[in-house]
């Protein structure tokens, strides 16, 4: 057995992974959730829509990510045999390749996610630093680079340690939030908020403005589920329920708050042309220049804090998904300190590429933001979809009686996460399967490397849709038809 003081690499890992309490896993959920969309979400909605058209949006978005959050409750107390959370729920629901494209597609999620933070760090130093711009400039894609590897270094060291970082973080991230609501009610400006109340400058109906903010509340409730895939950890299973419900109402108060107050400070206009993080433009407006220096530096912590927690559990989800062989042995690969080293590194490599390709992007941070969250939905669909499933038709494994409350929760939840999907459009429906497609390889690796048929008949079949949405991306892309 190699020495933890070296973190020399060991094919399994640990025999006893790191335990985690109720608060630290109500830190993950809540530290994964607060970080680059909070404050961008001020110039995001008035984009779309006005004061009626965002009540209603976050109505829908709390009620339906409430039932998700619901839902992961459920299914850590009735299946507690399974870890990893969305990845895990999909392959005990719809088979093995199924739950393959969920684990892929929740880490290239997180990954694309990561860019986002890093994205809005260097265009927040970009209003003093002009060569960052808005973080999509060459300078920036370097900052940024530069950033990634550090963090990389930081979590090799540890996940107990890193852990212990985001709990500190997330109380520290939070504080600027509050301060930032508490300041604009006291600057709030009737008038300026009635003038913005109906949303008449947008064309469009009100159901048409509500839908494009959709994929902006997807982003930020991101993470809802992050106690769900750190289950290995937790001290005590139903902390894992506790964890995310909690999680979730301690941040959608706060992420509704910042939104409608900043209709009362400046008309819905001149918020929609804001520069990110519109956050600190916003307080700006309203205290002067220390409000825009206070946020600023708040949404650094805040980010380079939901970077961690996200980086822990992209790598968690792949790691554990090659421990149950649907993805190639490699990637079993941790250090003596429970770190898995193989799945950190891919993290870190996946958002180095995306964090190029951003720079070709028009709006680097408005196609991270919204492909993060188009990539999240087919497994949060799954998820909800085998809660569905297992209290229509409970197995030997579910435990617990009464499940027509869950029924009913489950169902919503489905419903919720399908019409995002619509919302997204097909823009980001058709870039996740060029996503999505490739990944295949590694399902093929894992299943050779056991000797296995690769696919089965319906395997096939779902492999054959997602090189065809792959390939009619690739063309609608090539024609023009979308942009990044």
């Amino acid at each position: 057995m190699t020495s933890s003081r070296t973190g020399s690499d060991v094919p399994e890992g640990p025999t006893t992974a790191v335990k985690m309490s109720l608060l630290t896993l109500t830190m993950m959920v809540v530290g994964s959730m607060v970080g680059a969309g909070v404050f961008s979400l001020p110039s995001r909605f008035a984009q779309e829509t006005g004061v009626a058209g965002a009540l209603i949006a976050w109505a829908i978005a709390g009620a339906g990510m409430l039932m998700l959050a619901f839902v992961f409750q459920t299914l850590a107390v009735r299946r507690p045999d399974l870890d990893a959370g969305v990845y895990a729920y999909a392959k005990a629901g719809f088979g093995e390749y199924l739950g393959f494209f969920s684990a892929f597609g929740y880490w290239a999620s997180a990954c694309v996610g990561n860019v986002t933070y890093w994205v809005l760090i260097t265009s927040t130093v970009g209003a003093v630093w002009p060569a960052l711009g808005d973080g999509d400039t060459v300078p920036a894609v370097v900052v940024s680079t530069l950033g990634l590897w550090a963090f990389y270094l930081l979590i090799r060291r540890g996940v107990k340690e890193a852990a212990a970082i985001n709990r500190v973080v997330t109380v520290a991230k939070v504080v600027p939030i509050i301060v930032f609501v508490i300041l604009a009610l006291f600057f709030f400006d009737a008038k300026v908020f009635a003038d913005n109340f109906g949303g008449a400058d947008y064309a469009g109906s009100l159901f048409n403005q509500v839908r494009g903010t959709m994929l902006a509340t997807v982003f930020v409730f991101l993470g809802v589920e992050g106690a769900s895939v750190y289950s290995r950890h937790a001290k005590r299973r139903e902390d894992i329920g506790r964890a995310t419900v909690l999680g979730f109402l301690s941040v959608f108060a706060v992420f509704a708050s910042v939104t409608i107050v900043s209709y009362g400070i400046m008309p819905m206009g001149e918020i929609a042309e804001l520069r990110q993080p519109s956050m600190a433009e916003v307080l700006e407006e309203a205290v002067g220049a220390w409000g825009q220096v206070f946020v600023s530096v708040g949404l650094i912590v805040s980010v380079l804090g939901a970077y961690l927690a996200w980086t822990l559990m992209a790598a968690e989800v792949l790691f554990v998904a090659a421990k149950d062989d649907d993805m190639p042995r490699f990637l079993r690969r941790s250090t003596s300190a429970d770190v898995p080293v193989s799945a950190l590194l891919m993290t870190t490599l996946l958002s180095q590429v995306v964090l190029v390709i951003t720079f070709f992007s028009d709006d680097a941070f408005n196609f991270a933001l919204d492909l993060t969250s188009a990539l999240s939905l087919i497994p949060f669909l799954l998820a909800a979809a085998f809660a569905v499933k297992i209290m229509v038709r409970p197995d030997e494994l579910t435990k617990g009686t009464g499940h027509g409350r869950d029924l009913a929760v489950s169902v919503v939840a489905t419903l919720y996460t399908a019409f995002l999907l619509f919302a997204a459009g097909l823009k980001f429906v058709l870039v996740s399967f060029i996503i999505y497609a490739p990944a295949t390889i590694l399902f093929a690796m894992a299943r050779r490397e056991q000797g296995r048929r690769v696919f089965s008949p319906v395997e096939l079949v779902i492999c054959a849709i997602s090189v065809a949405g792959a390939v009619l991306g690739l063309i609608a892309l090539a024609a023009g038809w979308i942009s990044l």
